[in-house]
């Protein structure tokens, strides 16, 4: 008797252990949110009160990036682990273009998925579906995310600026109708096609620049398209059809180990917030859907709570990018800013390699396990994610893959080592040849264009004339306002060569 309730009692003191080794994860990624968009990170002209209490209850990063300025390549280095730069494609993806990340790629859900979760997408994609041909919007659209590792997603297929706006639900374009097919492209299907340009005085949002071809619920957008018109959506019902989802599938899946990557497109402009948020700040559109993705990061929240689930969920928050104002639409967003400070401290904004294009809130949250209430200032990044998770689920990280997730899981948690990653690189978009390259204090910008963009100038967005090379001391300048080339030659060159072997190497892991 004594043996048999000695192995009972080690079986009932291991199972926590195990199921802690295995949280649920649920990851929450904004879309164009700057440092300062939260009162948890110091703004107040608006309140965020959801996302203030997951700062409380967990850790609030004050170093915390996306590996780049723009949303495709961020999107694309946080699921592979490897920085996109590296990879050909990886600008901002158009409304037509193939699948970016291909089938045999090692990714963050597929880590997952060996390591027995369920995992699933819901939210904005903007990766690419489909062959080298692009997506067959009136067929099945893969490879996708369920070729990576997702065994669900519901989606908005590219950015919301960008045609078409329709949902995929795993494979197919929901509540399509056959007889009324779907057409995407990028040039006006015919003349007498209603756009930006030729229909401007209908538009309830008008466009400042770019965004004046096919209109969809008075917005017109990048790209055109034709047909699909029951399987449309409203833009202000975006959230509430992601929030939604999600629940239902945490509650569907809540007796297993589960990965929720809820992929949010507020602040993204076309910033069209549902009607219930409208006007709740002074900030115009874009204040009033930070105001809606804090309602649905406290829904997640509650739902959690509801679910009893709570304290074995690590819920991560973090975004895409910094912040833009004017990004093509006239919103209102220049004009009501007043004295918000959407970058924070920070100079530079989305678009940018400057610390306000890649600095972003980053918050983790694991009830019972991470300290609450804690500040830290370790260099933590989206693209860590695969290696640290994979080290939290203990799966084997392939020597191949993942080529510049660093394992940061003691920072994310406030466990063991602590210290963050030593380095990190930061770029625009794409391939464009502009970098930050961060070393402790020290950052270093390249800009081989000899531009800086996004940066503020009398009160205005500019792309402003640059050295090549410049380098800042953030301890004590964090807006990189003087350049101290001059002052710290040696430092700079080592940089300069540090990064320039990062860049060739191919990877830093």
């Amino acid at each position: 008797m004594t043996i048999r309730f000695l192995l009972l009692a080690a079986i009932a003191i291991s199972t926590p252990l195990v199921s802690a080794a295995k949280p649920n994860i649920v990851l929450i990624m904004a879309d164009d949110m700057g440092y300062g968009d939260l009162s948890c990170y110091g703004a107040t002209e608006l309140q965020t009160p959801h996302l203030d209490r997951l700062a409380v209850e967990g850790r609030r990063f004050t170093s915390g990036y996306c590996s780049a300025s723009t949303c495709t390549p961020t999107r694309y280095s946080l699921l592979t682990g490897t920085y996109a730069f590296r990879k050909e494609g990886t600008g901002i993806a158009p409304p037509n273009s193939p699948a970016i990340i291909q089938p045999d790629t090692v990714t963050l859900p597929s880590l997952l998925k060996e390591a027995g979760y369920a995992t699933a997408v819901i939210g904005k994609w903007h990766l690419g579906l489909g062959g080298k041909a692009g997506p067959d919007w009136n067929g099945a659209l893969k490879p996708g995310p369920l070729e990576i590792g997702f065994d669900h997603c519901f989606l908005l297929p590219t950015t919301n600026d960008r045609v078409p706006q329709v949902y995929v639900e795993d494979h197919r374009v929901l509540n399509l109708d056959p007889a009324d097919p779907l057409w995407v492209g990028n040039k006006k299907p015919d003349d007498d096609h209603p756009t930006g340009i030729t229909h401007r005085h209908t538009l309830k949002m008008d466009w400042s620049h770019g965004h004046n071809s096919t209109i969809h619920n008075g917005i017109s957008r990048i790209g055109f398209y034709t047909g699909g018109h029951a399987a449309r959506f409203r833009d202000e019902d975006l959230a509430d059809a992601w929030v939604e989802r999600s629940i239902a599938w945490m509650e569907a899946h809540r007796a297993e180990p589960f990965f929720l990557f809820f992929s949010s497109h507020d602040l993204h402009v076309p910033r069209m917030p549902h009607e219930r948020f409208q006007g709740k700040t002074r900030l115009g559109f874009r204040g009033d859907a930070i105001v809606q993705l804090d309602w649905c990061v406290g829904a997640l929240m509650q739902a959690l709570d509801r679910l009893q689930i709570a304290e074995n969920t690590l819920v991560i928050f973090c975004s895409d990018n910094g912040p833009v104002l004017d990004d093509g639409y006239e919103d209102g967003a220049v004009e009501k800013n007043g004295s918000h400070r959407a970058a924070g401290p920070f100079r530079g904004g989305k678009y940018s390699v400057l610390e306000g294009g890649t600095r972003t809130p980053f918050i983790t949250r694991w009830k019972g396990r991470i300290q609450p209430s804690v500040d830290d200032h370790a260099v933590v990044c989206t693209i860590d994610l695969p290696a640290s998770l994979a080290a939290l689920t203990e799966v084997p990280l392939p020597d191949d893959a993942c080529l510049d997730s660093h394992n940061v899981l003691g920072a994310l948690l406030g466990e063991g080592d602590t210290k963050g990653r030593e380095h990190l690189i930061q770029q625009d978009n794409g391939r464009g040849g502009n970098y930050g390259y961060r070393v402790g204090k020290w950052k270093l910008q390249r800009h081989d264009a000899k531009r800086a963009r996004n940066v503020v100038v009398e009160n205005k967005l500019a792309n402003t004339p640059v050295p090549r090379y410049r380098l800042f001391d953030l301890a004590e300048d964090p807006g990189e306002s003087r350049n101290l080339m001059e002052e710290h030659p040696d430092i700079a060159q080592k940089l300069i060569a540090e990064l320039e072997a990062h860049l060739a190497r191919g990877r830093t892991r």
